[in-house]
């Protein structure tokens, strides 16, 4: 993998999460696998690439990996609007989260709490999503920029619907924070849109 394929793995994690807390918000559904990978995320540690961070299979990822090429081929068929916005949104507040050292330490000694639950539960279970939804409300929900979730309120009204929103949320900004490390700027997705994408196909191979 080249140094911008590396990114786009952690991107394509962002725009997973986006398209997964869309998912939910419309329908009140999404795939066990996608959360699996999303929630397992967080909870990596020294990866010995980036794909091992999401199960080490570019085919979780090919949802997220769709969207971005919707976002980076700007054709108006194919560009998920809501997804892109989420995504975005998701790459500002991990620039605020940078900024917070308390907000980072809480993080970082809430997670192997969280850890010790998957092993007990596995990933998607809903005491894991309750716990990485409230681990996101006690932190990000704090900051001054929020991020708006649109859908059919019936869904967004439901508890377990909220408490998966937020803990993808939190998955994806996690996300965003290892595209961040790996050398990623938002101007990229502006000016290197060709080479982005060029990098980005052979990725989606396995479509």
């Amino acid at each position: 993998m080249t140094p911008t394929q590396e990114q786009l793995t952690a991107l394509g994690g962002v725009f997973l999460a986006a398209v997964l807390v869309d998912r939910i918000a419309k329908t009140g559904q999404a795939t066990e696998a996608g959360l699996s990978c999303m929630l397992g995320s967080l909870l990596v540690r020294d990866p010995k690439d980036t794909l091992e961070v999401y199960g080490g299979d570019d085919l979780n990822l090919r949802e997220g990996y769709r969207a971005l090429v919707g976002a980076l081929e700007r054709d108006p068929s194919a560009l998920q609007r809501e997804p892109l916005r989420y995504a975005l949104s998701m790459l500002g507040l991990e620039r605020q989260l940078a900024k917070r050292d308390d907000l980072l330490e809480t993080i970082g000694k809430r997670l192997p709490q969280i850890q010790s639950q998957v092993e007990h539960f596995g990933p998607s279970h809903e005491n894991v999503i309750a716990a990485c939804g409230a681990l996101y409300q006690d932190t990000l929900s704090t900051l001054r920029q929020r991020i708006q979730v649109h859908g059919d309120m019936r869904n967004l009204q439901q508890p377990s619907n909220a408490s998966k929103i937020r803990a993808l949320l939190l998955a994806g900004i996690r996300s965003a924070r290892l595209w961040r490390q790996l050398g990623g700027h938002r101007w990229q997705l502006v000016i290197s849109r060709r080479k982005l994408l060029k990098e980005l196909y052979p990725l989606m191979r396995n479509e």
